[in-house]
């Protein structure tokens, strides 16, 4: 009765919920647009509505992504206002220099991810649901704190100089803050979806490593340091095609990961059918189908993120398709999905096999990504280490 009465309630209270937060965004994207009208770009402006519009979609029933949403644009605003018109605040003002700047929030977002990755596989290994919880939340904690750091620096782009000034998108430093936080994000949709928390420690081990790369490029090359686009990278295609390029990119890395705790599973059920570990794991068959649904979705968005830059390279280079090692790389990646979701959808494939190549496609996907700018060299040496 109970239940029920708390169903019933909570579809009663679902629309005006969903049109609150609707009109919500759409407050913000307009006040945003109106106070940094003069520094926004028309293709800037066109992105804060349509992100303001997928937020509205997205945050209905997520609850999590709303509370999440409304921390971070409170805290970059209150960030930004900090800062006022001097950069130099960031070294001088406690908050900025401690917490907001971007890459204080950077460094937050870093530490917070590792101790997530290890929280959620202690929770896993001694089967505490209240760890897993607290791993829970340090990731969303981690999400905010890496959004944070990602809004703060586009305005911190801008104070350097208006010519300077852009979506921070633009280096290696920049997209694997992207990637970590667009993995965690899709992480914590399907976790909340399908309750996987016992996949939260595999997942977060991909992030872990590019937080500790992040670190490295970081501290070894001054990559944090905020530099002018070169030419190939001032256009308005670098503002569409890297976040859908990564959005892809961070599907088929959660695949893998689940691809990985699959095969654990097996093979541990294999030696003690009994275990209170595989117990406490998620069945396979969610976890296959995990697998097939994220690569899915991370098909649908790299495929979208190619055409987009096949248009960019039409306007750039006079072609859209030049044979470049990175554009090379990104058809085999392509090629090598959609082969799995063909041999998925037509053949009936399943199980071990398409972990495998979920965990073999993470590792073609990283060359692609990261392999490609260092030892190939191209129209894209612009992302090279």
């Amino acid at each position: 009765m109970t239940a029920h009465l708390s169903t019933m309630n909570s579809t009663q209270q679902t629309p005006w919920a969903a049109w609150f937060w609707r009109v919500l965004m759409v407050l913000v994207s307009v006040g945003l647009i109106g106070t940094y009208y003069e520094i926004l770009d028309y293709y800037e402006i066109t992105i804060i509505a349509l992100t303001a519009i997928g937020m509205g979609f997205l945050g209905q029933y997520w609850p999590g992504f709303r509370w999440h949403s409304l921390v971070v644009a409170a805290l970059s605003l209150i960030a930004v206002s900090l800062y006022g018109q001097n950069l130099q605040a960031g070294e001088s003002n406690f908050w900025l220099n401690y917490i907001l700047a971007s890459q204080s929030a950077f460094m937050w977002m870093s530490a917070l991810f590792v101790m997530a990755t290890v929280t959620y596989f202690a929770g896993n290994i001694f089967r505490s649901g209240f760890t897993e919880k607290v791993g829970n939340g340090l990731t969303w904690a981690a999400v905010t704190m890496g959004m944070i750091g990602l809004m703060v620096r586009w305005r911190e782009s801008y104070l350097h100089g208006a010519d300077i000034g852009h979506i921070p998108v633009s280096n290696l430093y920049e997209v694997f803050i992207l990637f970590s936080v667009v993995t965690a994000l899709l992480y914590l949709f399907y976790e909340r979806r399908y309750q996987t928390r016992s996949l939260g420690g595999f997942v977060l081990l991909v992030i872990s490593a590019a937080v500790i790369f992040q670190l490295w490029y970081s501290f070894e090359r001054n990559a944090h340091e905020i530099q002018p686009l070169v030419p190939a990278l001032q256009s308005y295609w670098m503002k569409i095609h890297v976040p859908a390029n990564f959005i892809g990119y961070g599907a088929f890395s959660m695949a893998a990961m689940i691809g990985v705790a699959y095969l654990l599973v097996v093979w541990r059920q294999q030696v003690n059918p009994d275990s209170r570990w595989v117990k406490a794991m998620p069945e396979l068959g969610l976890m296959d189908d995990l697998m097939y649904k994220t690569i899915a979705l991370g098909f649908a968005f790299f495929t979208l993120a190619t055409i987009l830059g096949a248009l960019w390279a039409a306007e750039a280079w006079g072609g859209y398709w030049s044979w470049d090692p990175k554009e090379t790389w990104a058809l085999i990646v392509w090629l090598n999905y959609a082969a799995w979701l063909h041999m998925r959808l037509t053949k009936g494939w399943n199980g071990k096999p398409m972990a495998w190549w979920a965990i073999v496609g993470l590792f073609v996907t990283l060359f692609a990504f990261l392999g490609v700018n260092m030892f190939l060299s191209g129209l894209h040496s612009y992302g090279t280490l």
